[in-house]
C-alpha cells in the first residue's frame, strides 16, 4: 500500500473525473490519500470530499502566498473535525517576493508571522505540520527550532534536497518525496535520498503539479506515487515491496491514520 500525503484533491482540475482518478490509484495499491489545507476558499470543498470517502483525509492551514487569508479562518471549526490530521500547508516560500527591498522585508516578515501562528495552532491542538519551504531553508529552519515544533513534528512537503535541513529529522520532522525525484535535474535530490533516514521518508504527488516522468505535462494523479516509489527503490537499492510498506507506516505514525 502507498499513502499520497500531499494531493490537492480541492482542485478544480479533478472535477470532472474524480471517482475515475481514486480509481486507477487503488488498481496501483495506492489507498490512502491527504489533501493540503493551502488555498481558503477551496478548504470547504476538502472536507466535503474527506467526508464522502472513508481514505481520505485533510489538513487545514494556509500556504504563504495566500497568507492575508490566514486572519479570516476558524481554525478551530476545521481541525477538531474527525479527519483532520495536520496543520498546513504552512511555511516560507521567498521564490516569488517582488518590489523594492523594503517591501520584500515586509513580506518576509509577515510570511513568518503566519507561519509561527500557524505551528502554535498545530501545538496547541497536538497536529503535525505540513511545511512548505521554497528558498527559505535557513529562516523556516530557524522557526521551528524556535517555536518548539519539535514537539507535534511534521513534514517538510516537496523535499527540497537542502542538507541542511536534514537535521529536522531529529525534531520529528519527516521528508515529503515526489516527482521531482524523477526529473533529469534532480541530481541533488538523488544524491541526498540515501542521507534520509528511512523512518523519515513519506511519498506524496503534490498533484495537480509535479506530474513525475514519464508523465510529465500531464495533470498528476495519486496512481503516479507509484513512479516516485520505484524510483526511489532504484536510487536505493531497496525492494520495492519495502519501500512501499516501509513508507506506508511512517505516514500511519505522522498522521495518525490507519
Amino acid at each position: 500500500m502507498i499513502i499520497d500525503t500531499h494531493i490537492h484533491l480541492d482542485s478544480e482540475r479533478y472535477d470532472d473525473d474524480l471517482e475515475e482518478v481514486l480509481a486507477r490509484a487503488k488498481e496501483g495499491g495506492v489507498e490512502r490519500f491527504i489533501i493540503p489545507g493551502a488555498d481558503v476558499t477551496t478548504l470547504d470543498k476538502a472536507v466535503q470530499i474527506a467526508e464522502r470517502y472513508e481514505d481520505i483525509y485533510f489538513a487545514v492551514g494556509v500556504h504563504p502566498y495566500d497568507m492575508k487569508q490566514f486572519n479570516g479562518l476558524d481554525f478551530k471549526n476545521y481541525v477538531e473535525h474527525e479527519k483532520c490530521v495536520a496543520i498546513g500547508e504552512c511555511g516560507l516560500d521567498y521564490f516569488r517576493l517582488e518590489g523594492s527591498d523594503e517591501e520584500k522585508k515586509a513580506e518576509k516578515k509577515e510570511q513568518k508571522r503566519v507561519f509561527c501562528a500557524q505551528i502554535e495552532l498545530a501545538k496547541k491542538y497536538k497536529k503535525p505540520l505540513i511545511v512548505h519551504i521554497r528558498d527559505a531553508s535557513r529562516d523556516a529552519k530557524e522557526l521551528i527550532l524556535q517555536m518548539g515544533a519539535s514537539e507535534v513534528g511534521g513534514v517538510l512537503h516537496c523535499y527540497n534536497a537542502d542538507e541542511e535541513l536534514l537535521s529536522l529529522a531529529d525534531e520529528g520532522f519527516y521528508f515529503g518525496i515526489g516527482g521531482v525525484l524523477t526529473f533529469k535535474n534532480a541530481k541533488k535530490l538523488v544524491n541526498i535520498l540515501p542521507k534520509i533516514p528511512k523512518e523519515k521518508l513519506i511519498i506524496e504527488t503534490d498533484g495537480p503539479y509535479l506530474t513525475p516522468t514519464p508523465h510529465r505535462g500531464e495533470r498528476n494523479e495519486p496512481y503516479y506515487t507509484t513512479f516516485v516509489a520505484k524510483k526511489i527503490s532504484d536510487i536505493l537499492e531497496t525492494p520495492l515491496e519495502v519501500i512501499e510498506i516501509n513508507t506506508t507506516k511512517n505516514a500511519q505514525k505522522l498522521f495518525n491514520i490507519s
